[in-house]
């Protein structure tokens, strides 16, 4: 048979102020025991104290719980320390147990950074060491960490400029829709906003804008290149030649030339005028992966899969350089007008600056861990930005120091890249991101993502290409689903409907 039960002593409520000063209390009483004596004067650490007071650079003191750290001002009535050298040492005021060990000879002295005095009697307990460095007689609650010390600098980093978000449009007198009138009426203004430019029958890989800014062209993975209408976005010409994808296109600024490049190794040049190849630029081992044209020079430069750039005489089509040095697939290649004239990027990991006239390197980045498949030059400023699937960088010209990272991780492999004049950075990406980045902080503003055609899978939401036109005010992205996109500023939007959500960094990689 089962006992009586037992009856349970009733509990006496307590209110929470009561709880806490008993938690506090007991605290007290296990790691500060003699917290209710007063330590004795010593005029040693006096001196330490008020030593400190006028390190500037360890002005900002933060106390510890139940031991207040006391600061005056340095050496008011004491002659004989006004010419001494200030100590980096400070004092921490101990239990009455722990000065026996001080009257020995040493103190409860907290060294931050270099001690700049000479040891003398006065300074016994300091240290030269660099290091923070607590006396081991000090309580548990009087070992302070240098983080505790230092004083809190507040963030420099830049704040960004805030910009219009971007959005995909179209002009509507382009739109062509085989219904009824009425039909027409009431679906023009939805579609006009949103509404996409196709024709190849491929993956569209390539763009590159006219010098004057009314038409531009693509090159596809169906083996054409399209030529279109800036204003209305009416197709103008297509032409054919090459035998694979096209990867690169260019754009000469003195003649009616255009350069292609493809995976069929070919680099052709087309002549505007009469609508056909008129040089052709053999020597690529393999499938030529992006081009770029100097702007000063007549030179052409390719890049491909034979790891090789390679460097070519417009007019008489021989190859000058085969800057050789990557270790695998360059596919991402800009010049400037001044050294490093050209800039390579690689599937190696690795961006390399090229000495034109002896055609050596110059330098050689390692700050990425991947492929580096897009970089972009800012048109005004003297630095560039690298993307890789693990992060974008920005370096500075003409030496490649390294200035910062892109404060988002888009998280996916970048496959291009663009900049205008007004300092914003548009990247796209192989899953149909398209992010806009501020140039001067780093800071993402919008991230916009592709909605693929009707028929396309999902899969085929990635972007290829990017690229402004010459006033920097429209991007054009050439896309997976054998479309092309044209966006534009929102004109509409405001910093109120659009606020600025900025938060600086709080840790800055260096590397």
């Amino acid at each position: 048979m089962p006992g009586p039960p037992l009856e349970m002593e009733p509990v006496e409520p307590q209110s929470l102020k009561k709880l806490s000063l008993k938690s506090l209390k007991r605290a007290l009483d296990l790691f500060s025991p003699s917290h209710g004596q007063f330590a004795a004067p010593d005029s040693g650490s006096k001196k330490i104290r008020l030593s400190h007071k006028i390190n500037v650079e360890y002005s900002g003191i933060k106390t510890a719980p139940g031991q207040p750290l006391k600061q005056v001002n340095y050496c008011v009535a004491d002659d004989k320390c006004r010419g001494s050298a200030p100590s980096n040492a400070l004092a921490l005021t101990g239990p009455a147990d722990s000065w026996d060990s001080q009257k020995e000879g040493t103190q409860n002295a907290l060294v931050v950074g270099p001690s700049l005095q000479p040891k003398t009697q006065n300074n016994v307990g300091t240290s030269g060491k660099g290091t923070a460095m607590v006396s081991a007689s000090a309580p548990f609650s009087e070992r302070l960490t240098t983080s505790a010390i230092i004083e809190r600098i507040p963030s420099k980093w830049p704040r960004p400029v805030w910009h219009r978000p971007w959005k995909n449009y179209r002009v509507r007198n382009s739109i062509t829709l085989k219904v009824d009138e009425m039909s027409v009426i009431s679906r023009s203004s939805a579609i006009e906003e949103n509404v996409v430019i196709s024709g190849h029958l491929g993956w569209v890989r390539s763009v590159a804008f006219d010098p004057s800014n009314n038409w531009f062209c693509t090159g596809s993975a169906d083996r054409t290149i399209k030529i279109w209408d800036v204003a209305s976005g009416r197709l103008k010409l297509t032409l054919t030649g090459h035998i694979e994808q096209i990867r690169g296109l260019a754009v000469s600024s003195k003649h009616t030339y255009m350069f292609s490049a493809g995976d069929d190794k070919q680099v052709k040049c087309w002549d505007l005028e009469q609508n056909k190849v008129i040089r052709s630029y053999h020597g690529h081992l393999s499938g030529v992966y992006c081009l770029a044209l100097h702007p000063t020079i007549n030179i052409l430069l390719t890049g491909g899969r034979d790891s090789v750039c390679r460097v070519w005489d417009i007019r008489t089509k021989m190859q000058i350089f085969a800057l050789s040095g990557h270790d695998n697939t360059v596919c991402s290649v800009f010049t400037r007008p001044t050294d490093p004239q050209v800039v390579t990027g690689s599937h190696d990991t690795t961006i390399k600056f090229w000495d034109l006239r002896y055609g050596k390197t110059m330098s050689t980045l390692t700050h990425h861990k991947k492929s580096v498949r897009a970089m972009a030059p800012h048109p005004k400023e003297h630095s560039f930005a690298s993307a890789s699937a693990d992060n974008i960088k920005k370096f500075s010209l003409p030496k490649g120091e390294f200035l910062h990272n892109m404060l988002s991780q888009q998280k996916t492999i970048i496959n291009t890249m663009a900049v205008n004049e007004d300092g914003v950075m548009a990247t796209g990406g192989d899953n149909g991101s398209l992010w806009f980045w501020d140039w001067r902080s780093g800071h993402n503003f919008q991230q916009a993502h592709t909605i693929v055609q009707p028929g396309s899978l999902d899969s085929e939401a990635g972007i290829y290409a990017l690229s402004y036109d010459v006033t920097g005010t429209r991007l054009v992205s050439c896309e997976a689903d054998k479309t092309i996109k044209m966006w534009k500023e929102d004109e509409t939007a405001t910093e109120q409907t659009h606020p600025l959500n900025f938060k600086p960094p709080k840790d800055i990689r260096r590397f």
